[in-house]
């Protein structure tokens, strides 16, 4: 989940970028693309191994049948690190996602109205393609945000297991959208079909 929503943070800030150039990007040349995807599994893993160090615990979820962050510990330890989690992979990612397509979509506005190539339709239909991807990870991540949330500051026994089964399922199936989507909105691959 936290790759998945770094990922797409990378994504629309380097959308952002390559739309609001002037000039052509260099798609020849994947340096960029290779420490983006380093930087991206690097912040990830960063955030994923401190329960195993002991800022924070692993444990089972909801009815036991899939294992995430003790969300139900009430001690300053564990709820330091869900703040910080909370805050760090997805407040902060989500936060230059709408940055980054904010300025974009304005862009896209002003420069639509003057040019009109293949090119720019290309990029637009890109743009939508990765904006439904980011919309999709929300509908499925923000239910199991809020139940995380509520688990570990709310009442104790608020959300009982059954409660938690849909939104961690949900939750958890959201890697499988994206493939989907991609097949459906890529022109080139919508058309072999």
């Amino acid at each position: 989940g936290i790759i998945s929503l770094i990922s797409l943070a990378v994504l629309s800030y380097e959308r952002c970028c390559t739309m609001t150039r002037t000039a052509e990007p260099d798609t020849t040349n994947y340096r960029k693309a290779w420490t983006a995807i380093i930087l991206s599994w690097t912040y990830s893993l960063l955030w994923t191994v401190p329960p195993l160090l002991g800022w924070s615990s692993y444990g089972p979820e909801g009815p036991g049948i899939t294992c995430s962050v003790n969300w139900h510990s009430k001690d300053a330890n564990n709820a330091s690190y869900i703040i910080c989690l909370f805050i760090f992979c997805l407040v902060i990612p989500f936060a230059i996602i709408v940055y980054s397509y904010g300025k974009l979509l304005c862009a896209v506005r002003q420069v639509s109205s003057v040019h009109r190539g293949p090119g720019r339709s290309r990029e637009q239909r890109i743009l939508l393609m990765v904006v439904v991807m980011v919309v999709c990870f929300l509908l499925c991540w923000l239910p199991y945000a809020a139940v995380a949330l509520l688990a570990t500051f709310g009442q104790p026994g608020l959300i009982t297991p059954a409660a938690s089964i849909i939104p961690a399922i949900l939750a958890k199936s959201s890697t499988v959208y994206n493939p989907i989507i991609y097949v459906f909105l890529n022109k080139q691959v919508s058309e072999m079909l």
